[in-house]
Parts: C-alpha cells; sequence; structure tokens
C-alpha cells in the first residue's frame, strides 16, 4: 500500500470503558463513519476477542490500516503494557504486540485522556497550540500535559495526576488509597457528597434537593446540575463551590506548566455554564502574580464523548505510517 494511501486512510479507534466498548471507523478528517458497540468483556480472552470481532466487522466494510485502543489505566511509557486498568481485566500484559500479531495490523495503546487530548488537538479545541492542559472532569479527573504537539509522560509513563494533589489534609478519603484528593472535591461525585454535606444546612430548607438527600432518595452529580439549572438554593450552591475548586484546580495547574490554554472536558463539562465563569475569575485571583501576568485562556473541549476515539485513531493513523515506513 503506497504511503500516501496509509496517511489518508481510516483506521479504526476504540473507547474502552468499564461498562461498554466502543469501537469507529474514523477518517483522516477526524469523522466517524461507522461504529459498534459491545459489553466490555471480564476476562483477558474475552477482550482480545472482542476487540478482534468488532475489528474484523468493521474492516469488512471499510478500508482500515490501523487500530488504536484508548485505555482507562496505567500503561509504559512506551505504551505497549497495559500495567493496570481498574475496569479493565489486563494486569501486566503487552497489550500492543499481542493484538498485533492476533490483528495483522498496526495497534496504538494511548491513555484514554491523553487519547481524548489528541484528538482536541488534532481535530478541536487547542487545534496547533505549542503549551496547553487538557483537563477532563467525570467521575474523576483525567488529565495531559502537551508541549510542542508532544505527550509529556514523566518518567515512569504515569503524568499528570493532577486529581491525585492532595488539596485538603485529612479530608475525604479517595480510592487510591490517600485522603483529600482534587478529585474528591472538583468531580461529578463530588457534586454528590458536597450535595450532601450541605444539605444538612437549615440555610436550605426550601432546597427540594435538599429535601430530596434528607429523605433518603438515591442522587447523582446529574442530579445537582440538574437542580443547579432549575435555580435550586442547594444545588447552586453545590456548583459555586465546585466552580472555587476547579479555579481553585486551574491555577495549580498554571503556577506549575505555565500553559496558553486549559481545555476543560469531560462529562461534568456539560454543564460548564453553571458553573465555568465563575471557575475563570477565581482562577485569576488565585494564581501567582494575578494581575501581572497572561492567564491561560479556558474553553470547553469540543468533540465531547468522541475524543478518544478519535484522538487515538489518528494516533494509530501514524503508527501505520511508521510501520509502512519502517518495512520499505
Amino acid at each position: 500500500m503506497p504511503a500516501a494511501s496509509v496517511a489518508g486512510s481510516s483506521t479504526i479507534g476504540f473507547d474502552i470503558g468499564g461498562t461498554n466498548m466502543r469501537a469507529g471507523v474514523v477518517t483522516a478528517e477526524g469523522k466517524i463513519i461507522d461504529q459498534l458497540s459491545v459489553p466490555t468483556p471480564t476476562t483477558p480472552e474475552g477482550m482480545e476477542s472482542g476487540i478482534a470481532e468488532l475489528v474484523q466487522d468493521l474492516s469488512a466494510r471499510h478500508e482500515v490500516s490501523g487500530v488504536g485502543l484508548a485505555v482507562a489505566g496505567f500503561l509504559d511509557p512506551e505504551c505497549e503494557v497495559v500495567r493496570f486498568a481498574p475496569h479493565l481485566p489486563w494486569r501486566d500484559t503487552a497489550v500492543r504486540p499481542l493484538l498485533e500479531d492476533l490483528l495483522g495490523l498496526p495497534v496504538k495503546l494511548e491513555h484514554d485522556a491523553n487519547a481524548a487530548a489528541w484528538g482536541e488537538y488534532t481535530y478541536g479545541a487547542a487545534h496547533d497550540v505549542d503549551t496547553w492542559v487538557f483537563f477532563a472532569v467525570g467521575t474523576g479527573i483525567g488529565a495531559t500535559i502537551m508541549i510542542n504537539g508532544s505527550i509529556f509522560r514523566g518518567a515512569y509513563g504515569t503524568a499528570p495526576e493532577f486529581g491525585h494533589v492532595r488539596v485538603v489534609p485529612n479530608g475525604r478519603p479517595c480510592a487510591c488509597g490517600k485522603s483529600g484528593c482534587l478529585e474528591r472535591y472538583c468531580s461529578g461525585t463530588a457534586l454528590e457528597e458536597t450535595a450532601r454535606e450541605m444539605a444538612v444546612d437549615a440555610h436550605f430548607s426550601t432546597s427540594e434537593l435538599a429535601q430530596k438527600i434528607r429523605a433518603g432518595q438515591a442522587m447523582t452529580g446529574r442530579d445537582v446540575t440538574a437542580a443547579a439549572s432549575a435555580k435550586d438554593p442547594l444545588g447552586l450552591a453545590v456548583m459555586e463551590d465546585f466552580a472555587s475548586w476547579l479555579g481553585e484546580a486551574f491555577a495549580m495547574v498554571a503556577d506549575v506548566i505555565d500553559p496558553e490554554l486549559i481545555v476543560l472536558g469531560g462529562g461534568v463539562s456539560a454543564a460548564s455554564e453553571l458553573y465555568l465563569d465563575q471557575a475563570r475569575e477565581h482562577f485569576a485571583r488565585r494564581i501567582v502574580g494575578a494581575g501581572y501576568r497572561p492567564l491561560a485562556r479556558v474553553v470547553r473541549a469540543e468533540l465531547g464523548g468522541d475524543a478518544g476515539m478519535i484522538g487515538v485513531a489518528d494516533l494509530a493513523r501514524q503508527r501505520a505510517r511508521a510501520a509502512l515506513c519502517d518495512n520499505t
């Protein structure tokens, strides 16, 4: 196959979550033209055969030159080995070469936040920005640092873990084993916890959200944002607290990285109209040298939930191109 054909061909991008595994055929222009979704398998053998089946189905309908996997977990710096993924069955497994042998196609692995960031860099909100940070707020916090078009991984492939920087000594316990981590105050799950803590305040006696919490009704972060959208006083107070923590996080990122741009992604970004302006204001006040230095722009991601699939498909295209050059 000519190099130009590979460079312009479609590739398959996988977005592998704890519940569902999505695979999409993505063009060189970043458009998803076909996709399939199945429940995420629970065994290594099931994962590998499930991936192979989806690739076989999609490649029967489209000419593809490579496969990329966006993985929520720890990879080695070379993105060859899945060291640990909390919702996936692989443990210290050399997944990339294993899948290349199985599929007969070049394969690229990438951390899910990095894959989404690459999608935004190539096709979305961060297009051609040199130094920027992707900050994804969902169930927890995922993040990516990009410098001069390259993903910064750190010495062992795990950077950055902004969500697990301790911001409250002896604060809320975190699933990572520490306490007081940023994502315990600034995430979708944090919205629920903050609402429950605030609901006992008599100041919110007229709040429907507080009444539901006191009655023991189940609640999620989406319920909190819906309440804030409806001007519920407790919902608004929770979003104000969230905005202050997010602004604090932006200031921390800016003081360490000094980026030109911060792109906000993740599920909670869908409700950004409720908090982002306040977060920007808090960020502007809390940064070191406030008022005397340029402030990073903060914008919402453009590709939504497809960013990881689109980004890792483009990385797979680069992998396919490199593999072709190695064989010629």
